[in-house]
């Protein structure tokens, strides 16, 4: 299994962004897949998740900013991220979970400046 994000770039506060998570195989094959962050010196946290029904799963820190959805035909997970904040600043990864099997992609650094 390949996960590949993108979309990471360094933004201004409040601006937007939307990172791209490209699945290696169908989506519904997955129980859910999330995305992840970590700022340097952090550990690895929960940001949001979307199942294989659909259902959304959000921290936080990031309702109501932050929004998760998947287009099946193309494998591809997003978030789509807005009204960002320089504690948004992190390297997101993608990460998928079948069962007892956790995969995760290489990461996509996102910088927010106040």
């Amino acid at each position: 299994v390949r996960l590949v994000e993108s979309g990471g770039a360094s933004v201004q506060a409040g601006e937007s962004l939307t990172l791209s998570c490209a699945v290696s195989e169908l989506l519904n094959s997955f129980n859910n897949i999330g995305w992840f962050r970590q700022a340097p010196g952090n550990q690895r946290d929960f940001v949001a998740q979307i199942d294989s029904s659909s259902r959304e799963v959000y921290a936080d820190s990031v309702k109501g900013r932050f929004t998760v959805s998947r287009t099946l035909g193309f494998r591809t997970v997003f978030l789509q991220m807005s009204g960002l904040k320089a504690e948004d600043t992190a390297v997101y990864y993608c990460r998928a979970r079948r069962g007892p099997d956790i995969y995760w992609g290489q990461g996509t650094q996102v910088t927010v400046s106040s």
